[in-house]
Formats: structure tokens, C-alpha cells, sequence
């Protein structure tokens, strides 16, 4: 009998659970997110109420209902998942007809005092349906095309009405995070292959399709490419937001600049410092040992939540909890590789350390449904 298993054994039955969560992964999450108030404290100049406050009010809303939701039967996530995927479906729906526009995009419900962004929870809702189709679905039946084509169908209805928003961060995440499901449950990698040669496909013929008669993309679709490629073609347009990141990125050293000392979100040439952008004012002001450091606490966080799906023995519980993770994952490499100039300038925040209400709360309601699958697992 291992230590754990002798002190739950001597723990009165209704407090047994709290003994199996998953502790590390609760303090790494709370760790990365003190980092996150710390910089919004920073970058906002010291004024505690103006982002630092509200992220502390919402973190401990979310914290709260993370333990809650980790006390949650496991049979209860596996039962509400179809209907969960079909509320997302039906919400993505009213906001492609009737949503709120901010900043070119309409992607966000007006729900009373609520602003409810539903692309978040479609996020989560999607690889927990996903989950259940392959812990129905024999073993033997999962790499059949028809068997294939049910879950691709799954993921590209809520891809086409995320595109629609437009959002193409988000459908590049629904892709990429069946995907991952769908590989950890074991399909063929042929499919995979097959897919990666399309896109790479389909990016030579748009490429090659530049001044022809068929041309495949308009010209300011063009001109987007080439800046992306070369920001400085264009540093005082397209390009701004990706040289002063790199700058910022850059100037911090190996130490940093020091707390509240980067220039550069101080004298505001840093672009949506307390939300996209903000992992360069930590490089700057902590430097590489800062920005490793919570690199660090992130490979921690995904170690423990694949540790835990891995010795699940539940294949529902498993899945859901690779899938969640992914999407963990996935939040963190769009936006670093964002910042860095190696990906598109596309509006992705950084997992637990930016600043915003939706993505901190469905991240903290995800983490509860992970802690539900590893409390309850079978032992």
C-alpha cells in the first residue's frame, strides 16, 4: 500500500477525494497565474484596478469552481458531452446571426451582464464529445474511413462557423485539437500524413496561383504574407506590432531589465501589452531566465495532466484529459509563436497569464474537469 493510499484509507470517507487530487498540477496553475497578475501589475504602471484587481476577482471564481467541478462524477462529464457539443453548435450559430462586433470580428454573445464568447467553450465541449465517440467506438473500427469521417464531420461544423466569425486562430486550435484526440485514440497516421501533404498542397498552389489568371488570394492577402515574412517591409503598419515585440523580446537579456523597468510597454510601443502581447514585457523585464522559467511551469503543467490521462486506465477519462491538455498546448505555441514573428499576428492570449475574463475561466473549468478525471479514475 503506497503513503497515499494509507492516509486516504485513514481519511473519513467524505474527505477522501481532496486527498486524490491532483495537488502539483493545482499549485503550478495558481504559480502561473501570480506570474500573470505580477506583469499585469507591471504593465499597467503599478494601478492595481486597472487589470491586476479583476484577473485576481475572476482567478478566484475559477479557482473556486475548479475544486467543485473536480468533485464531479466522471459518468456525469461523459453523460452531458453530446448535448454540451450541441449547445456550442447551436451558440456558434446565433453568434454568426446575431453577435456582438468588436474589433472586426463578431464573435461574442451579450448575455445580460455576460459577454460570453462560446468558440472558448466550443474548445472544450468538442474534445469531450470526441473522447466519448471513441471510448463507444471497438478499437478495431476506429481507423475505418467511415469511422474517420464521423469525427472529422465533428470537428469541421464548429471550424466552419468559427471561420465565419472570422476567427482563424480558434479554427486552427478545433482542427489541431481533434486531431490530437484523434491520434491518441489511435487512427491511422496515414490520415495524418494524407492531411499534412493537402495543406502543404494547398499552400504551394496559393503561392504559385500570385499574378496568374486564377489567382487564388487577393492582393492585400498577398501583401499580408509578404509581411509577415518581412516585417520590415512595412514597420510602420503590418509589421509594427511583430518588431516591437521582437525588440522587446530582444532587449531583456539574460536577466531583464528589472520589475516595472521595460521600456518598451512603459513608454507604450508595445501593442496589447496586457493580453497578446504580454510575454514579451516579461522577457524584457525578467529576461531568458524569466522567460524560461515560466516555459518551465508550463511543461510542468501539460507533464502532469499527460501523466495522469496516461495512467488512467477509464479510455473516456484518458482522452478527455489528452485532449484538454492539447488545448492547453496549443494556446501556448500559437502565442508564443506569435510573438516571435513565427506564426501570423492573430489575437491568441497567453494561457493563465493574459488578461481576460472568458479564456481564464474556461481554462479554470477544463483544469476542474481534468482534477474530476484523475479523482475519480479507477484504483
Amino acid at each position: 500500500m503506497s503513503y497515499l493510499d494509507y492516509q486516504v484509507a485513514q481519511t473519513p470517507q467524505g474527505w477522501r477525494k481532496i486527498l486524490y487530487l491532483n495537488w502539483p498540477l493545482v499549485f503550478l496553475v495558481t504559480a502561473v497565474s501570480c506570474i500573470g497578475f505580477l506583469m499585469l501589475y507591471s504593465v499597467s504602471g503599478g494601478d492595481i484596478d486597472r487589470w491586476a484587481g479583476p484577473q485576481m476577482q475572476r482567478f478566484a471564481v475559477g479557482m473556486v469552481l475548479m475544486f467543485g467541478l473536480a468533485f464531479v462524477p466522471i459518468w456525469f462529464w461523459r453523460s452531458i458531452s453530446v448535448a454540451a457539443y450541441v449547445i456550442c453548435v447551436l451558440l456558434l450559430i446565433l453568434v454568426d446571426t446575431m453577435g456582438t462586433i468588436g474589433m472586426g470580428a463578431q464573435r461574442w454573445l451579450d448575455i445580460g451582464p455576460i459577454r460570453l464568447q462560446p468558440s472558448e467553450l466550443t474548445k472544450v465541449a468538442f474534445v469531450m464529445t470526441l473522447a466519448v465517440y471513441y471510448d463507444w467506438l471497438p478499437v478495431e473500427k476506429v481507423s475505418r474511413p467511415l469511422w474517420v469521417l464521423i469525427p472529422v464531420l465533428l470537428i469541421m461544423l464548429p471550424t466552419g462557423l468559427v471561420l465565419m466569425q472570422p476567427d482563424l486562430g480558434t479554427s486552427i486550435m478545433l482542427i489541431a485539437g481533434g486531431g490530437i484526440v484523434m491520434f491518441a485514440a489511435g487512427v491511422s497516421l496515414w490520415y495524418f500524413g494524407a492531411v499534412i501533404a493537402a495543406v502543404v498542397g494547398l499552400v504551394t498552389a496559393v503561392m504559385k496561383s500570385r499574378g496568374t489568371d486564377w489567382q487564388l488570394l487577393h492582393e492585400y492577402q498577398f501583401r499580408r504574407i509578404d509581411t509577415f515574412l518581412d516585417p520590415g517591409s512595412d514597420p510602420l503598419g503590418a509589421g509594427y506590432n511583430i518588431m516591437q515585440a521582437q525588440i522587446a523580446l530582444g532587449s531583456g537579456g539574460w536577466s531583464g531589465r528589472g520589475f516595472m523597468q521595460g521600456t518598451q510597454s512603459r513608454l507604450n510601443f508595445l501593442p496589447e501589452k496586457h493580453t497578446d502581447f504580454i510575454f514579451t514585457s516579461l522577457a524584457e523585464e525578467f529576461g531568458f531566465v524569466g522567460a524560461f522559467s515560466l516555459l518551465a511551469l508550463y511543461a510542468l503543467i501539460l507533464g502532469f495532466c499527460l501523466h495522469s490521462a496516461l495512467t488512467n486506465r477509464d479510455r473516456f477519462a484518458s482522452l478527455m484529459t489528452i485532449g484538454i491538455a492539447g488545448t492547453f498546448f496549443l494556446y501556448l505555441a500559437i502565442n508564443m509563436g506569435m510573438v516571435m514573428g513565427m506564426l501570423p499576428a492573430k489575437g491568441s492570449p497567453l494561457p493563465l497569464v493574459s488578461y481576460g475574463g472568458t479564456a481564464l475561466m474556461i481554462l479554470l473549468i477544463s483544469f476542474g474537469i481534468v482534477q474530476s478525471a484523475h479523482v475519480h479514475r479507477p484504483r
